[in-house]
Formats: structure tokens, sequence, C-alpha cells
């Protein structure tokens, strides 16, 4: 820059520094009105919604499922949507951290000139791209199932048959949940494919007893299920079920069949 041209920038500064207002006390004051808003605001629903309170935390259950704030649902369904276990830091640390580091250099890779949305495709497509994706992931993780719950509805014909027997399935679908299972079998909406096959039609391919061998002498990995006392030397008692948790559990498998 020449004598010349900044003689004429700070001529034209001048101009325009008469014809605005200081930072102290306008912009101060709007930025202190709008700050005690938001504080008016946050304590005013803290006051009538209050906060969210689950049941007392218990240290003697194995069956709690943590989940994240709301401000994390989004990373919490990432976490879901991405199932392979090599893949769980690319899910939780590597995306997150690239689109941070790519908002943090925004000023060095986007130099136009223009500010407004429509003249900047791109820029306005990416945002609306992360909005939304945030927005649905967040949306999805907050109505994702519990990992140790199954979301089935019982079967027409179960209902059917009396209360008795549809308190006998939705037993058999809550030891099912409890017992691990929906760690390597599908069950509904809930579970992961894989490593065993899904179980959602398994009542269809096996009748109740072989459902029950099955339980009792599985092939690897799948660790064996028993009734509590019947199980032969070298087995584990992790895997012993009491007789009523058993035969509620083959009860319920053997009901899950396909329309």
């Amino acid at each position: 820059m020449n004598q010349g041209e900044k003689e004429e920038y700070l001529r034209d500064y001048a101009v325009l520094k008469s014809q605005g207002k200081p930072f102290f006390p306008y912009a101060v004051a709007k930025d202190a009105a709008m700050a005690a808003v938001v504080m008016v605001v946050i304590i005013s629903l803290s006051l009538v919604l209050g906060a969210e309170l689950g049941p007392k935390a218990n240290p003697t259950t194995t069956t709690y499922t943590p989940r994240p704030e709301w401000y994390f649902f989004f990373l919490f369904e990432l976490l879901r949507v991405i199932k392979p276990p090599s893949f769980t830091g690319l899910a939780m640390i590597g995306i997150p951290t690239v689109c941070l580091i790519l908002l943090i250099l925004l000023p060095f890779y986007d130099r136009g000139p223009e500010r407004r949305p429509e003249r900047r495709p791109i820029a306005t497509l990416t945002g609306i791209f992360v909005i939304a994706a945030m927005a649905y992931l967040t949306y999805q993780g907050a109505n994702a199932g519990s990992p140790t719950s199954i979301d089935l509805k019982t079967p027409p014909a179960v209902m059917q048959q009396g209360p008795a027997v549809v308190a006998q399935f939705n037993a058999g679908r809550q030891v099912a949940a409890q017992s691990g299972c929906l760690a390597c079998h599908k069950i509904g909406d809930n579970g992961n494919d894989g490593p065993g096959p899904p179980l959602k039609d398994i009542g269809t391919r096996l009748p109740a007893q072989a459902i029950a061998r099955t339980l009792t002498n599985p092939t690897s990995p799948m660790p064996p299920f028993q009734e509590c006392g019947t199980q032969g030397p070298g087995q584990s008692a992790v895997s012993c079920l009491p007789p009523q948790k058993f035969n509620a559990l083959v009860y319920f498998l053997s009901h899950l069949k396909s329309k």
C-alpha cells in the first residue's frame, strides 16, 4: 500500500467511524441484554420443567445401560451405525476431529468476499447437510432402543392364548435381552448382525425341543445356557439359568416366527 492509498483509507475510515457508534456502551449493552435473556430462559426452563431424572442408581445391578447427554446423541448414534470394532476410533474421534479441523481452517481455504448464502452454494449446502445430519442422528440416538431390551411386539398367536402365556413370552423376551443374546444376534430392531444368525424367525426353523438342545449344546463361540444344577463339569456358572427363566427363554425363541 503506497502513501496515497493509505491516506485514502484513513479518510474513508474516519468518515465511517464518525457515522458509527462506539463499542462501549452500545455493543456491550446489546450483548449484556441478550445474555440476560438467555439466562432468564434457562432459569425459567429449569424451574418449570426441572431436570430429567432416572431411577436411583443401584450398584448391584448388571443390566444398567448408560446413555449420553442429549448433545452427544449424534455421536452415540454414529457409533451404533458403524458396527465394526476396528472403526470405533474413526467414528468417535476421527470423524469429529476432521470436521472440527475443517471448521477451524475455514477462513484459510474459503477466502471469497461473498457473504450472502445464495452466492456461496458450496458452503451453504455443506452447512445445511451437516446440520441436517446432526439433527437426524440426534433424533435417532434419542429414540434408540436400549441394548438390554428387545423392542418386539407380542405376536397375535401368543396374545390369543391368554394373559398367562403372554406373561411367559414377555418374561422370555426379558431373559433373552439380559442374557447377552443381543451381542451376537439380532432380534427385531435390536442387537447385532453377527457373528450369530438373526433370531427373528428362529421358531419357524426350529421347534422348541431343538432350540433347547441348541442352548445347552451350542456351536462355539456361543456359551451354553442350561438350567441351574444340570450343567456338566467345566461349564461356566454364568450360563446357569433357573428352570423358570430357561423355559421362558425357550418359549420366547420358539414363538419368533415369520409371518
